[in-house]
């Protein structure tokens, strides 16, 4: 496991405790809903270091006991630790910090039934396709990368053709994907077989474990490893991260999701599986990102999907075959398997030449407008469509 240690920290002096600015309320702490909360974890998200004369991550952390979790760079500024009470309340009191947000459990979203119709599915315009044939532009995503954010991939998987490959680990030792989800995610964005974008690179970022659940502070610094991860690639047509995961909001997770997208890399995560307004979820709820509900086989809206004004798009999600661990194939349901249609949609846009700056929008305006039944008050009846 790699505690994130993403940039070189400008060195600023440590005032002594007693002289640290005070300010007229404390910062905001943000506290998780019901049993997902870590006890005395912590999140401390800093003010821009342009904006701090004073403060910095190294000053922030050489004031607690305990040694940080992660340390978040210039493009979420910020770390993860133990906290005391009288810690927390210091750093709450400092003007420096922006907010603290308790850390909590974060965990893959995915059900369970059978059958690969979801890419015929994207390919094929009007209401109620049964048809079984995928059409596709044979660029297929060529000259892209796309960062898996979640349990792992299997990268010796037949159907990923040696495209696949593991960029880092926030979990474990073990560049393994012990849990599948992550490999089947992986599958529809990029599978030779399974996949929207049959060409794109893929690069695994464990987040996740064996369970299917992680820390935000581990998703955070693997967001954050992306943005610096990404220009050192050869992705010369664009870059798209799928995050198939998610928990109650969080500011923190919202955050690094923005710091994503403020890199140019298009953002593709999961509505979430409560049957709730996707606003209640991160990184769902996170305006950036281009969130995604779920439908089923018969152009229904999927009975377990987030809903609401967040959701930008729909896709496929019920019965979605793709790769499974070990070889051969394995169906599941979920936002989990309908965001990454979005994502290989987005590399294979990419790798046709669109541009990243909007692309959200761009598959929005070419989805498949009120094809699908039952879609929640409020909540745009947009099918994804790759126009072919």
């Amino acid at each position: 496991m790699r505690a994130s240690t993403l940039l070189a920290l400008m060195p600023l002096a440590m005032a002594a405790p007693s002289s640290v600015r005070q300010r007229d309320s404390p910062a905001p702490l943000i506290l998780p809903r019901g049993a997902d909360a870590i006890p005395g974890k912590y999140i401390v998200k800093l003010v821009p270091q342009k904006q701090s004369s004073s403060f910095s991550i190294s000053s922030a952390i050489s004031s607690i006991k305990a040694n940080a979790d992660y340390t978040y760079g210039t493009h979420f500024h910020g770390f993860a630790a133990s906290l005391e009470d009288d810690e927390l309340d210091n750093l709450r009191n400092n003007p420096d910090v922006l907010y603290v947000e308790q850390d909590s459990i974060v965990k893959i979203s995915a059900t369970q039934p059978n059958a690969p119709w979801g890419l015929a599915r994207i390919s094929n315009s009007g209401t109620n396709s049964t048809s079984t044939t995928y059409t596709y532009d044979d660029t297929a995503g060529a000259g892209t990368c796309a960062y898996i954010v979640d349990t792992g991939i299997d990268t010796e998987h037949e159907d990923f053709e040696g495209r696949a490959s593991w960029a880092e680990n926030f979990v474990d030792s073990s560049n393994t994907d012990g849990q599948g989800h992550g490999s089947h995610v992986a599958g529809t964005v990029g599978g030779a077989k399974y996949g929207v974008a049959k060409k794109t690179s893929l690069f695994a970022v464990k987040v996740l474990g064996n369970d299917g659940s992680g820390t935000t502070s581990g998703v955070v610094a693997g967001m954050e490893f992306v943005v610096e991860d990404a220009p050192k690639k050869d992705c010369p047509k664009g870059v798209v991260v799928n995050m198939s995961l998610g928990g109650g909001f969080s500011q923190a997770l919202n955050d690094a999701a923005d710091a994503i997208t403020k890199a140019g890399i298009f953002l593709a995560v999961a509505a979430g599986n409560e049957g709730a307004d996707a606003s209640t979820s991160s990184p769902a709820s996170a305006e950036s990102a281009c969130t995604v509900g779920a439908t089923d086989k018969t152009d229904g809206f999927a009975s377990f999907s987030n809903f609401g004004e967040l959701v930008d798009v729909l896709a496929p999600g019920v019965a979605i075959e793709s790769v499974k661990v070990g070889g051969g194939s394995t169906s599941l349901s979920g936002t989990s398997m309908a965001s990454p249609h979005v994502a290989g949609l987005a590399a294979y846009l990419l790798g046709n030449g669109a541009s990243a700056s909007g692309l959200c929008e761009t598959i929005a305006s070419s989805a498949l407008k009120n094809a699908i039944k039952k879609v929640p008050s409020g909540t745009k009846n947009l099918l994804i469509n790759n126009g072919a």
